[in-house]
């Protein structure tokens, strides 16, 4: 038995290795089968949760059929909640809870994207106290900081009820978490268009037209790159 399990302990690196390279190959969800089966040898890898869960995140934003998308949605939720569990400082663990509750928040009612709020920011500075440079980090800050403060009026005032005040937030803090996250990952297409349209709010047009000009000069590197890009050219048609 203890020879078995050690064989079985061995594969783990190789289906680690095996995911990247489905998801270099942007074909994610070969990537998160071959994560599930590395967690079904191994339930307690951080890591491969990790992965798990920022997959489920990224394959449910493109579901069509609600039940679909919200199905993944809870499960990214879960496979962050286990790494946390194995790992209450993880950086990378308390992102992936970051972007989920921020997935699940899209779809959500009003009271529970009120309740999300505080949550997805405490993660997101957990995740930074580990790891400084984490640039996912920055830019959930950064899409925080622009979500929080472009709402409207009943939900601001759903807002201070529930907080008992208004949260600080602000579009220049916003854009100054998104620049974060483009320097210390340049290719982090996702980012580019959140800053862009940062910056069109802060009545920055030609600063928001060069980050999606840069944006459009780097290959893809998730499944929703080339939904970005798309939405990256109509954004420019309108603007110039």
């Amino acid at each position: 038995m203890l020879t078995c399990n050690f064989i079985f302990a061995q594969q783990v690196p190789a289906l680690m290795s095996k995911g990247e390279e489905y998801e270099a190959a942007l074909n994610e969800q070969a990537a998160l089968k071959t994560y599930q089966q590395a967690l079904r040898i191994q339930p307690t890898h951080v890591s491969a949760l990790v992965k798990c869960s920022e997959l489920c995140a990224r394959i449910g934003f493109r579901q069509e059929k609600n039940e679909a998308r919200n199905d993944y949605y809870r499960a990214a939720k879960k496979y962050a909640e286990l790494a946390l569990k194995l790992e209450p400082k993880a950086a990378a663990a308390h992102v992936a809870m970051a972007i989920a509750l921020g997935r699940m928040a899209m779809v959500a009612s009003a009271k529970e994207k009120v309740a999300a709020v505080k949550e997805i920011k405490s993660h997101a500075e957990q995740a930074l106290e580990a790891d400084p440079d984490n640039f996912k980090a920055y830019h959930v800050l950064g899409k925080w900081h622009f979500e929080v403060w472009n709402l409207n009026s009943v939900e601001r005032t759903a807002v201070k009820l529930f907080y008992g005040g208004f949260p600080k937030a602000s579009l220049q803090e916003a854009i100054t978490y998104f620049e974060k996250a483009r320097n210390l990952q340049p290719k982090f297409l996702l980012n580019y268009l959140e800053l862009a349209k940062a910056y069109d709010k802060n009545s920055e047009r030609k600063k928001a037209i060069q980050a999606l000009e840069t944006m459009l000069q780097y290959k893809n590197l998730t499944e929703d790159d080339s939904n970005a890009k798309k939405e990256a050219g109509e954004l420019l048609k309108k603007w110039k």
